[in-house]
């Protein structure tokens, strides 16, 4: 039954935005931002948004009038963001500050989805009282935008996840992902192993991965809370992105002997990358009463969709 609660999901178009989108009509009034890929969602209103327009930003909010907002949107390729400071930052921190602000402005609860870079890799299994230490500026951009959030002098909460997986909106249809800047880890590895490409992936660097539908959930859940501050809404399972590759291979019986490993300084990343970022969930678990999937589970997940 969809309750009065109105939700607006900033970057309704990504992989974590639909999943949130999806997950909401059901139960809340819901209400959604695209900026370059429009997409359809029964029971779903969607806007076109840039949210560095802080007029328009203002103006679609004010408009809407919504209880909750979750901002999903940001440039996320940490490459590009070491090497494009000043549009990283325009859109992860002016961005989410326009957003902030309307929030302010119409008494709406804003959730922003922060990341696990904000941490330098070097303790690994941290919890929300840990300090953030960025390594490159995607993450200083991200905790920049924690700050901005936590400032606003708005109702608030900010979570963050590690390694977002999931089908993107317009997946399950092909099985491949159209455009390979929207693909994540998980969509990568089966597409090079479905073509039979043998591939390196690293040993030393330690993630939780997190099923968007997982993360959608907690988020859901933050919706409907009374619960502020931070929360580290990730995977149970620390592990690094080669056994992750491995899992992925077993789950969806693909060849996991392709998958060759590699340490990280095989490759020539611009950005330096934490080497263990895992998160510890009890919190959220306990606050928000979600159950947070290890990776076996969260695969599981997404092959009984890819199979209905």
């Amino acid at each position: 039954m969809v309750t009065s609660l109105k939700l607006l999901v900033v970057g309704g178009s990504g992989l974590l935005g639909y999943k949130v989108a999806e997950l909401a009509v059901g139960e809340f009034e819901t209400f959604a931002t695209y900026n370059f890929r429009s997409v359809e969602l029964q029971g779903c209103n969607f806007f076109k948004l840039n949210k560095c327009d802080r007029s328009a930003t203002q103006a679609l909010i004010k408009k809407i009038k919504p209880d909750v907002v979750i901002d999903t949107a940001a440039l996320h390729n940490v490459d590009y963001c070491e090497t494009h400071h000043d549009e990283a930052w325009k859109v992860n921190v002016e961005g989410t500050r326009n957003v902030a602000d309307a929030c302010k402005e119409t008494s709406a609860k804003m959730i922003f989805v922060s990341t696990d870079y904000v941490f330098d890799g070097k303790k690994g299994f941290y919890n929300e009282k840990d300090a953030p230490n960025p390594l490159h500026f995607y993450a200083k951009t991200k905790l920049e935008g924690e700050k901005v959030v936590r400032e606003a002098g708005i109702d608030y909460a900010i979570v963050r996840p590690s390694v977002i997986y999931g089908w993107n909106p317009s997946e399950l249809a092909g099985l491949r992902s159209s455009s390979g800047k929207s693909m994540n880890f998980a969509i990568w590895i089966l597409n090079e192993l479905r073509k039979r490409k043998e591939i390196k992936i690293v040993t030393d660097q330690y993630s939780s991965p997190t099923l968007a539908d997982n993360l959608a959930e907690a988020l859901l859940a933050l919706s409907k809370s009374q619960r502020k501050g931070v929360y580290h809404t990730a995977g149970k399972i620390c592990i690094d992105r080669f056994n992750f590759a491995k899992k992925i291979a077993e789950i969806f019986d693909l060849n996991g002997g392709l998958i060759k490993p590699v340490t990280s300084d095989v490759f020539k990343q611009v950005a330096e990358r934490p080497k263990r970022c895992c998160l510890d969930v009890s919190k959220a678990e306990r606050e928000l009463e979600v159950k947070f999937l290890t990776v076996e589970e969260g695969l599981m997940k997404m092959k009984a969709k890819m199979e209905h």
